[in-house]
């Protein structure tokens, strides 16, 4: 069945798979199988125009559109960044332990996961404050976090082990109330990634990499998680950076490939916005009108060595209404 795309792509990127320091030698395996077999979806596949909005940063992660502007982590330069429509590029803070995760307080204070000291800082006027000391939940690093409207933060671990061992362990996701108390609501889980939450407030949806598939969470009122179930098993793709569309679509970056998807509740991929050359890392919706999609590309995987190229950029989809 011939399906007319709804969606027009902006951007053509790229995509180079390289030796890096996030996965040991079985974790890059599995992403090479899923690269192999990247033409087996049966979808509408775009192929237009590049449009980069932002260039010459390392390795971009944790995209979130905010008044105006579209707030990224580059977790090799260990810096936060904010980006207008026009391209103007802003520093906002350093974050020495490496940042990742971002989101907003309800009375619009940024905060940013730092990802080796395990703690979740404010951002005021260029200078970190803390909000959250997590190392007593976690020997991991943290990883990327959702902020609800109440400020309620949602903050994922790896729950991975890099080459020495290379065993595996579990992930988790902490919960860190406005107060900057905070306690774990979900563990067993593999490698949770991006993460949101559904526009009335109810239901998180999390990306778990190497389980290849977005898992969903009811949120009940005091901020704990419900039983969790299966929003979308993506078969060989394995899911970075996420964000809803009006539709309740889910746009996922597939780790170490050449594309993002749109996904529907159920496994079903509607679109497909390939990126040749260049791995595919987060994406995020904003704009004025909420319908452009931002995406976060990079030619290489990332290397966390003084130095690296930088190689990543912001490429924008504009997507059009039904």
């Amino acid at each position: 069945m011939t399906m007319t795309p709804r969606y027009i792509n902006l951007g053509s990127h790229g995509f180079t798979s390289t030796e890096d320091k996030y996965v040991d030698w079985s974790t890059r395996k599995y992403f090479e199988n899923s690269i192999k077999n990247l033409g087996d979806m049966d979808v509408n596949v775009m192929n237009l125009e590049t449009v980069v909005l932002a260039e010459g940063f390392h390795f971009l992660e944790g995209p979130r559109w905010r008044d105006g502007w579209l707030w990224v982590s580059d977790l090799v330069d260990r810096k936060v960044y904010r980006i207008s429509l026009e391209g103007t590029v802003e520093f906002v803070v350093d974050v020495p332990g490496r940042p990742s995760g971002l989101g907003f307080l309800p009375d619009d204070t940024p905060l940013v996961v730092s990802m080796r000291d395990r703690k979740l800082y404010r951002i005021r006027k260029a200078e970190l404050e803390l909000h959250a000391d997590l190392s007593t939940l976690t020997v991991d690093e943290l990883n990327d976090m959702v902020v609800d409207e109440m400020g309620r933060a949602y903050v994922g671990c790896y729950g991975f082990e890099t080459p020495v061992t290379g065993r595996r362990r579990e992930g988790s996701l902490l919960l860190v109330e406005p107060t900057g108390t905070a306690k774990t609501v979900q563990t067993g889980l593999e490698f949770p990634n991006g993460c949101l939450i559904f526009s009335d407030g109810r239901r998180l949806v999390l990306a778990e990499t190497f389980g290849r598939r977005l898992t969903a969470f009811d949120i009940t009122d005091d901020g704990r998680l419900g039983e969790r179930s299966l929003f979308a098993d993506l078969g060989k793709i394995c899911p970075d950076g996420i964000c809803q569309d009006t539709e309740g679509g889910v746009w996922v970056a597939a780790a170490e490939r050449p594309e993002f998807v749109r996904v529907l509740e159920g496994g079903r991929v509607t679109h497909r916005i390939r990126t040749p050359g260049r791995q595919a890392v987060a994406c995020q919706l904003g704009g004025p009108d909420g319908q452009i999609l931002f995406c976060l590309t990079a030619e290489e995987a990332f290397e966390d060595v003084a130095g690296c190229a930088a190689t990543a950029r912001v490429e924008t989809v504009r997507i059009m209404p039904p």
